[in-house]
């Protein structure tokens, strides 16, 4: 990539300048809260050019969609707001004590105040080395290769003549039954028993083994009992092995192998039990973090002893102002990022009064409001609470439906998801088969 000439562009005046980095739902959501404002610079640094739907990447791993659908690039989204400049770059150092923000070929970024939301990564909890032989799912990367990989095995089952071979390609193990994992048994099990079903001639797609292992005794275990136990029964009637109170041991290339000394063979292996910060969270010195990585922060989402560098979204370890543990949602994310606007417009306008900083006591607190969880399961199944109330069955999957096109960026991606979900409920189809990224494998 070209080197720019961002030192032109941060020092050309003594405005104040906010450095934000990560283009998912707490940036996205911060940068839009500032777009308003001409008292301000800000420089949004991602690695990639597009924010991320994450919520539906399972729908791409399991070629319900295709990938521009659930993504919009960074550009497009903030082409009309004038304080804002992106740079698509990689972050290699995070120096808080300097505020100055290193990036590759290119030279630092210096700020005023600086927002960290680079979001987290597939976490094997010490057991790096198992890495290799699994998919994560934080990525349109990631869902691609696990699309690739799933239908590419059932290719390879077609032509193989070894049953026990045939066994192996054709099972699908998820580790993790939070609601990644739940998601995508689901897709998965639709996938077999009917999208694939009728599309080859010498196997039978839904004799395919879908394994979903949890190591506590109930799948999403952030919902009431009564939601857990109806995921599971509704999966279990799918055809999903649903393996609860069963801990990993290792896993090795196409092997799991669970508490008890049992052997799964599959040839395709998704983690989805845990995450942690990246390597450039973990690197930045002399900063508070948990068990995870993840940058501890005040209850107005400042690093303590640097109030103005904040932590928002995923990357951020937080309580909130009334004791509550902020979950790693995109509903908190975006709460936090507007928040953390909030914050810095309020030290702006303090110090456009001349306040001293001893008269600043104290700064608005974040309060997280829980609007709820929701995970869909299958075709007109899904489990979601609010408000203290429980819903399960299609009045759920609709209402899953609905917020996750509601919060989707871009008309032409809602127009497209929507007619792709409306096809797929008629016919029971998934457009999005497509094997590609065959080059990579060589």
């Amino acid at each position: 990539m070209r080197a720019i000439s961002t030192q032109l562009i941060v020092m050309k005046n003594s405005t104040p300048h906010i450095v934000v980095l990560g283009a998912g739902f707490a940036g996205i959501e911060f940068c839009s809260a500032m777009s308003k404002r001409d008292d301000v610079r800000i420089t949004l640094i991602d690695r990639q050019n597009h924010h991320l739907f994450q919520p539906l990447l399972y729908q791409v791993a399991s070629a319900g969609l295709a990938a521009p659908e659930i993504a919009q690039p960074v550009r497009s989204i903030f082409n009309q707001q004038e304080n804002l400049h992106v740079l698509m770059a990689d972050v290699t150092a995070i120096d808080v004590h300097n505020r100055r923000v290193e990036i590759a070929e290119d030279t630092p970024v210096d700020y005023d105040y600086l927002v960290i939301g680079i979001g987290v990564k597939t976490g094997y909890f010490g057991h790096d080395e198992w890495a290799p032989h699994t998919r994560g799912l934080k990525s349109l990367d990631d869902a691609t290769a696990i699309r690739r990989d799933v239908l590419l095995a059932f290719e390879r089952a077609e032509m193989c003549h070894d049953e026990e071979q045939r066994k192996r390609l054709m099972t699908v193990v998820i580790v993790g039954g939070g609601p990644t994992g739940v998601e995508l048994a689901g897709a998965f099990a639709e996938l077999t028993q009917h999208v694939l079903r009728g599309d080859f001639r010498q196997i039978d797609p839904t004799h395919a083994r879908i394994v979903l292992i949890e190591a506590q005794s109930k799948l999403l275990q952030m919902f009431d009992p009564s939601l857990s136990d109806y995921t599971a029964e509704k999966l279990t009637s799918m055809g999903v092995e649903v393996r609860t109170d069963t801990s990993v041991e290792n896993v090795s290339e196409g092997i799991v192998e669970v508490a008890g000394g049992e052997r799964i063979e599959a040839a395709n292996i998704i983690w989805a039990a845990g995450v942690e910060a990246p390597a450039i969270a973990r690197a930045i010195d002399g900063v508070e973090r948990d068990r995870a990585g993840r940058l501890v922060v005040e209850t107005d989402l400042s690093l303590p002893g640097h109030p103005e560098v904040f932590a928002v979204g995923d990357i951020a370890s937080c309580t909130d102002q009334a004791g509550v543990r902020v979950p790693g949602l995109s509903p908190a994310a975006m709460q936090m990022g507007k928040h953390a606007a909030k914050v810095i417009v309020d030290d702006l306008k303090r110090k456009a009064r001349g306040a001293a900083a001893s008269d600043y006591k104290v700064r608005p607190q974040f309060r997280y409001f829980d609007k709820g969880s929701m995970a869909t399961i299958g075709r007109s199944a899904a489990v979601a609470s609010a408000m203290g109330l429980k819903f399960t069955g299609l009045i759920a999957w609709l209402m899953w439906l609905f917020v996750h096109l509601l919060f989707l960026v871009g008309f032409r991606n809602k127009l497209a998801v929507l007619l792709q979900w409306f096809y797929g409920y008629v016919r029971y189809r998934r457009g999005a088969r497509i094997i590609n990224g065959m080059d990579r494998l060589e």
